[in-house]
């Protein structure tokens, strides 16, 4: 019989301290620690990005700014052969993001308050959750990171690792799990 680990956290003013299996053995991280907030996108046979955004806090507006500055003209050639999925992130669902996203896919993106629905909560069905994004922490924190300079850095490393086997196994992957999803 397995058990499970317990995890205890002892909030303070600016350090929180997680105890994994061991309540003696802890991990001290520094609260508000700078962060990187970026975008980027799969294809079948690409990864298009990093996009970084410059403000921490992804809003509708630069959100949308990063779609017809960064994105959109990247995949302009695969139109009208491409659906666009996303997640129900708030700046992803704002009215001005739908509408431009009706304009340029119609009937072909997927999403919160799309044509095509996505189920909520389940990124076990999204490539970028269940492979890109693991795939690529086992990478960037490989060891210690100094500042967002070297973590963009590093992120950028990586997605310039993922090649187009990796791609067609994701593929199948994804492919085997909207099978599963049809069936129940």
């Amino acid at each position: 019989m397995r058990q499970r680990s317990t995890h205890q956290v002892l909030l303070t003013d600016n350090i929180r301290i997680w105890g994994l299996e061991n309540p003696h053995a802890v991990l001290e991280q520094v609260r508000d620690s700078p962060k990187v907030n970026m975008w980027c996108g799969l294809l079948h046979d690409r990864i298009i990005g990093p996009f970084f955004f410059s403000e921490v806090t992804v809003r509708f507006d630069n959100y949308l700014d990063m779609l017809e500055i960064f994105a959109f003209p990247q995949i302009e050639d695969l139109q009208p052969n491409i659906i666009f999925q996303r997640n129900g992130a708030p700046p992803h669902w704002s009215l001005e993001v739908r509408k431009v996203l009706n304009e340029k896919f119609p009937r072909r993106w997927i999403g919160r308050g799309g044509p095509i629905p996505w189920p909520p909560r389940s990124p076990d069905i999204t490539p970028l959750d269940f492979f890109v994004w693991i795939y690529m922490k086992n990478i960037v924190y490989q060891s210690p990171i100094r500042d967002t300079e070297e973590i963009k850095i590093r992120i950028t490393a990586a997605i310039h690792t993922v090649d187009s086997e990796m791609l067609h196994i994701t593929r199948l992957e994804i492919s085997y799990k909207l099978r599963c999803v049809a069936r129940d």
